[in-house]
């Protein structure tokens, strides 16, 4: 490549991230407009477009409380041509919380391209992703009547009850309508908030901004480290440190038993639908593999161009416009569909619904029950609280990625067993490619029936490891905490008694908030 072409971008032939920075906002849009888009309407001195080759634009703004904590993606609905782009796409869209889907008013239900993609992600939103909600919001209104309004989101919310697909990974609880209008909102205090429904987006976005939680847990780690430090000093500790302690690891032995046995059962629930959807998978993998390469609805030369794009695409077809179709998660969809309800409830998105049917979230050391037996022992069993806490909130982000990997192990065993097929068929060329590139799909499946049985099998593992994971840390953190607690150090430590009592104050505060905003957000 000679360097002259790249004189703009010397970061390109050093892989490095080039950053552009203004004082406006405007000013920043006009010295990166040749970075993302593929053609302007901007004067003749922009001679130059690098948007093929950019991977990713982040845009940072600052002294913005409003966006704290959040990142807003902007994303192409059904993924990208280009390879790299691609995958950034698919880890993008498993790792939104909420996904925002936008589209006019008048074509909103009826919007064919935005239902295929939603139905096209929702594997990758749903069990094999984090999304929580998904809103569908509808533009251009400036001009309609509350009435017509009101019809369109009944009628979008129809629609959305007819999605089947999207259904098994998302309640209808998660899903939402909303209407906006940009006049309207220009006009300030004298918005309708029945007619515009932006303030109720913006209020969205401030409850999604995490900062609340962060500093609960850095004010509860807090709490627990001055709870431990002040009653490490404490002499009284010492005549009951043995009581203490038996009564601790036996609740601790219960309670490991109760998750073990609550994960193994679950376990076998997903290891009876997988077999069942292993033996049934050579009459619905033949089914859905003529839909695939047979499509009713486009002509042998039609589908030529496309067919060979996916064989050299992995097997995913990638239209300009409407769904993308992954031929393998279509034939893993043969194991998916049998496992998609309960592993939307076993790994819900939502953390408050609680991972393995609430298993994690109901351990507990029983503190509070042994602070009214042990008295002089408040403040260790007060840190073991706070490491309990700690300890839930650690596993449930292990488990939450965790649950995506596995999720998409079925899909990543089939594509691993068909990437010899895809490449064997992208080789064919002039006459009789198409027969070639189907007989020679039709023919591996056939042969490669025991993909499924692999798929399940590497599933199961992986639950299992996950099963010895959260066993391990569970075990491993208590049993440590526990030790901590029941130490005693009166010489060389200081006395926290004025701090505890400070942090106790802010740890008490925040903790009745949370406990008032979860019931709010549960009667609303």
């Amino acid at each position: 490549m000679d360097n002259k072409y790249f004189r703009d971008i010397p970061e390109f032939r050093m892989s490095k991230i080039k950053i552009l920075e203004s004082d406006s906002a405007e000013g920043l849009s006009e010295e990166f407009v040749r970075y993302t888009r593929s053609e302007s309407n901007e004067t003749e001195e922009v001679k130059r477009w690098y948007w093929p080759l950019v991977k990713c634009v982040t845009v940072k703004v600052p002294d913005n409380d409003f966006l704290d904590h959040v990142t807003l993606v902007d994303l192409p609905g059904n993924g990208d041509t280009n390879t790299s782009r691609d995958q950034m796409w698919k880890e993008f869209v498993a790792s939104c919380s909420t996904v925002w889907i936008v589209t006019a008013m008048n074509r909103a239900a009826s919007e064919k391209e935005a239902w295929e993609i939603l139905e096209d992600a929702s594997s990758l939103l749903g069990n094999g992703g984090e999304c929580q909600q998904i809103h569908f919001i509808c533009t251009k209104l400036d001009h309609e009547k509350p009435d017509d309004i009101n019809k369109v989101k009944n009628a979008v919310m129809k629609e959305f009850k007819k999605q089947n697909q999207i259904k098994d990974h998302f309640s209808e609880d998660c899903f939402k309508v909303f209407t906006v209008s940009s006049k309207e909102f220009l006009k300030g205090e004298n918005v309708n908030p029945d007619h515009n429904e932006i303030l109720k987006l913006k209020e969205i976005l401030k409850n999604l901004n995490d900062a609340h939680s962060e500093t609960s847990n850095y004010v509860s780690g807090a709490y627990g480290i001055l709870s431990l430090i002040q009653g490490a000093k404490s002499r009284e500790v010492l005549e009951q440190t043995n009581d203490v302690r038996a009564d601790l690891e036996g609740n601790l032995s219960i309670q490991l038993n109760q998750v073990k046995k609550a994960i193994e059962d679950i376990i076998k629930a997903f290891e009876q639908g997988l077999r069942e959807g292993v033996e049934k998978s050579p009459n619905l993998c033949e089914r859905k593999l003529k839909s695939f390469l047979y499509p009713s609805k486009m002509s042998g030369g039609a589908f030529h161009q496309t067919l060979k794009f996916a064989v050299g695409n992995g097997g995913i077809q990638k239209p300009n416009k409407g769904k993308r179709k992954d031929l393998n998660m279509i034939l893993a969809s043969c194991l998916t569909e049998r496992i998609d309800e309960k592993f939307r409830d076993t790994f819900p998105n939502d953390l408050k619904c609680g991972n393995f049917n609430g298993a994690i979230d109901a351990f507990s050391l029983s503190t509070d029950s042994l602070i009214e037996k042990y008295k002089n022992v408040k403040l260790q069993l007060t840190f073991l609280q706070t490491e309990e806490k700690k300890m839930k909130t650690k596993l449930n982000k292990i488990i939450l990625t965790q649950k995506k990997l596995i999720y998409n192990s079925l899909t990543d065993t089939i594509r691993n067993n068909m990437k010899g097929c895809y490449k064997e068929a992208a080789a064919f060329k002039g006459t009789g490619t198409l027969k070639n590139m189907r007989d020679t799909i039709e023919r591996h499946v056939e042969s490669k029936m025991d993909m499924f049985e692999e798929a399940k099998n590497a599933m199961l593992k992986q639950l299992n490891d996950l099963k010895e994971t959260v066993l391990r840390t569970l075990k491993e953190t208590m049993k440590e905490s526990i030790e901590h607690s029941l130490k005693t150090e009166a010489c060389s430590l200081p006395d926290v008694s004025e701090h505890l009592e400070v942090v106790k104050k802010h740890y008490d505060e925040l903790h009745d908030g949370q406990d008032e905003k979860n019931n709010h957000t549960g009667n609303s």
